[in-house]
């Protein structure tokens, strides 16, 4: 199921805009927000990967040049 912001829904049906569509709109928009949220856990997650890597590749070439 698909939420729907609704201070954009309420801000649609004041503009004039048609029932239907101002709720399509609204359910789209928060399709849109939870995406993105998404990718912004999946970016703060990939960014903890590279840096425990760069941190154990740089802890494995100070041990091998030292």
């Amino acid at each position: 199921m698909t939420t729907m912001i609704a201070e954009v829904y309420d801000a649609l049906l004041s503009a004039g805009a048609d029932d239907e569509k101002a709720r399509a709109a609204a359910k789209a928009i928060a399709e849109y927000n939870r995406d993105i949220s998404e990718l912004r856990s999946n970016l703060a997650l990939l960014k903890w990967m590279v840096g425990f890597n760069l941190a154990f590749t740089m802890a494995i070439l100070w041990k091998v040049f030292s």
